[in-house]
């Protein structure tokens, strides 16, 4: 006899904390993931990264054969959760599973995941709103960022402009700031950027967040990391466009 999974969807935001997320965009989940979890997901994707041979999935650059050190750990690690088995149940965090369907009405599946470094010194990411680079019909997709460690302003955490979900799609040009900034990326255009607040998060905290919330991240000005690991996700019925992200992972 195999051993039964667990797939009662729990309920763990209150209606209060539904009716904010809908009002500013974003609810930070606190303690949603416990430390020991937290230490022993840090552990597993460190030992990915710096084995001897890495691999495929897991290489930092595509097409090098050898990953230098400081790619080992500077570079996020793309949809672990397609090829690592740990990773894809921190994706199916019960907590997350339960909140995804209170705020969307309905159960959601995963399409992406990301496991950022952030080491000292790295910049961070200008303002954008997520749904321009993951468009979905109907527009359902949601973030939800689980902080591996404290993160501040200190340390590159993420920004937000609550409310800014109910704008709409707003056009998104060339980064501006390219000190604070990464240059790959595309800043959100015709919005108030004094306007954004931090968002400070505990070791195991989740900040689930709307696809159209305009965020940022900042540069880590500290000597602490900011790892992080970010998964997206849309309700069951929902379709995304890119190719790359058409597989729905059930949370089941």
């Amino acid at each position: 006899m195999g051993i039964p999974i667990q797939s009662t969807r729990l309920t763990p935001l209150s209606e209060e904390q539904v009716r904010t997320y809908h009002k500013d965009g974003y609810l930070i989940i606190k303690g949603g993931c416990s430390n020991d979890l937290i230490d022993a997901f840090n552990a597993h994707i460190h030992s990915i990264r710096s084995a001897d041979v890495i691999a495929d999935w897991a290489k930092p650059r595509k097409g090098k054969e050898q990953a230098s050190d400081q790619d080992r750990f500077s570079v996020r690690l793309f949809n672990p959760h397609l090829h690592d088995g740990f990773s894809l149940q921190m994706m199916k965090l019960p907590v997350v599973r339960g909140a995804l369907a209170q705020v969307l009405g309905n159960e959601a599946c995963g399409v992406q995941s990301m496991y950022f470094y952030k080491e000292p010194g790295s910049p961070g990411q200008a303002a954008h709103q997520d749904y321009y680079y993951i468009r979905n019909e109907p527009n359902t997709l949601t973030a939800a960022w689980v902080a591996m460690e404290y993160t501040n302003e200190e340390n590159g955490c993420l920004w937000v402009i609550p409310g800014t979900h109910k704008l709409g799609l707003l056009p998104h040009g060339a980064v501006k700031n390219l000190q604070e900034h990464e240059a790959w990326t595309d800043e959100v255009e015709g919005i108030d950027l004094t306007r954004e607040i931090p968002v400070v998060l505990n070791k195991g905290d989740v900040l689930l967040f709307d696809s159209l919330l305009i965020h940022s991240s900042t540069r880590n000005r500290s000597e602490r990391w900011r790892r992080s690991y970010v998964c997206h996700y849309i309700r069951h019925d929902s379709t995304i466009e890119r190719e790359d992200l058409k597989r729905k992972i059930s949370l089941v």
